[in-house]
């Protein structure tokens, strides 16, 4: 069994592209320097997972190309630990000590709960905070007694301050502060693409539910949920589970398939409450991990407790949009080929040396054509891979002869001993 999983992935390692082996295609538009197209949904589902067959070609040879995912790589959250911690004119204050390089939003780990509190914040270069520079005054609160959640970051503009100075005015001491994090500013903003939307809403119990499916090797990231203008404010528990949709195969052998849960929650406050403003809004969450090798059915659910169900005017499954990028020449002629699942991720000198320029041109590919030159590649593993029952029943035959000349043999032999 494993000589024979690894004749088969040899056979797949060593398989070189051709034209003929691909099942689909996409024409790209004349562009000249570094140009960038978007890969979408339709791309992956016809794509091997991982896009470990997309190719590109120039008049008919192959030209290298990079992959990249639209997505800040986001930096490892730093814990940091509250300095001199402690009570001024009846509020609390402390300082923190924050990493080179600019920052933007703080996440304060506060204990207690059902509390509103206005959050001060100064910046200087120095421990002492003599000529500090106020950065601005947040609001964070926990009214989970309200069924409103709760919202212990601060969303700071961008800023590169060595020292911060906090002063907490409400309720909260500093046994309440148990620390604090920040991590690294991203560039800009990672970009999405719908995989799929839905508007139609179907109600189980106190539960609104929507069911997407999604086609193999496409993956999803991000849950978007787009909600009417009532009611102005809400808190509501959401979450997700994901089923794979066996093959026939699958189905036939009785295996069974794992199951993807991931739980978050929705928010929208816009209010003002002990004489403070609340302006706070959460639309999305994260998609669970889940195997991609196969299809997908995906059931979005709200829990809406003993309130109206939300508005939903649409929830969208996105991934995060990754582009093929490459230096094109002027006048020639590019095509983008993917379909043929014995290929493995090709390795360009051109992307382990890539860097993105700010003027490279985005261009849009052209609709997905079946590739009139397709056939089937041909299977290259040996007879006796592409034919494994007949090994079988080899096996079972010399198994059987073998056990005939043992039983013969005895009585063969008989008659020489009475000689």
């Amino acid at each position: 069994m494993k000589t024979s999983a690894a004749v088969l992935l040899l056979a797949v390692a060593t398989a070189t592209p051709e034209i003929r082996y691909f099942q689909y295609q996409r024409a790209i538009p004349n562009s000249s320097g570094q140009s960038c197209l978007v890969v979408d949904a339709g791309i992956y589902a016809h794509a091997a997972p991982d896009l470990t067959d997309l190719r590109l070609y120039r008049d008919g040879v192959e030209t290298p190309f990079a992959v990249r995912a639209d997505a800040a790589t986001a930096s490892e959250e730093k814990p940091l630990t509250p300095l001199n911690l402690g009570s001024n004119g009846g509020q609390t204050v402390f300082d923190a000590n924050l990493p080179e390089g600019h920052f933007s939003d703080l996440q304060l780990d506060v204990d207690g709960a059902n509390f509103i509190a206005t959050v001060t914040v100064t910046g200087s270069q120095t421990e002492s905070g003599g000529a500090g520079t106020r950065v601005g005054s947040y609001t964070i609160f926990d009214l989970t007694g309200q069924k409103l959640g709760r919202s212990t970051v601060l969303h700071l503009p961008e800023s590169d301050f060595r020292y911060l100075h906090f002063r907490i005015s409400g309720r909260l001491t500093p046994k309440s502060i148990a620390g604090l994090s920040v991590a690294g500013l991203h560039s800009s903003p990672p970009r999405y693409l719908t995989v799929a939307e839905s508007a139609q809403v179907v109600r189980k119990g106190r539960t609104s539910v929507l069911e997407f499916k999604v086609p193999a090797h496409v993956p999803v990231e991000r849950i978007e949920f787009t909600v009417g203008n009532d009611p102005a404010q809400f808190s509501r528990g959401s979450s997700v589970q994901v089923t794979p949709i066996p093959s026939s195969a699958q189905s036939q052998s009785g295996q069974a398939l794992p199951i993807y849960r991931a739980e978050g929650g929705i928010l929208r406050i816009h209010s003002v409450q002990d004489g403070r403003r609340i302006d706070e809004e959460r639309m999305t969450m994260d998609a669970p991990w889940f195997d991609a090798s196969t299809a997908t059915r995906w059931t979005v659910a709200i829990d809406n407790g003993d309130d109206a169900p939300l508005r939903l005017q649409t929830v969208r499954l996105k991934m995060r949009e990754r582009s093929v990028c490459f230096e094109a020449a002027a006048q020639a002629n590019y095509v983008l080929y993917y379909g043929d699942g014995a290929l493995r991720t090709p390795s360009y000198d051109y992307a382990r040396l890539f860097a993105a320029q700010a003027n490279a041109k985005w261009i849009t590919p052209g609709a997905e054509q079946v590739n009139a030159a397709y056939q089937p590649r041909p299977d290259e593993r040996p007879f006796s891979e592409r034919h494994p029952a007949l090994l079988w029943v080899a096996l079972i035959a010399v198994i059987g002869l073998l056990g005939v000349v043992a039983i013969r043999s005895p009585k063969a032999a008989a008659p020489q001993e009475k000689q």
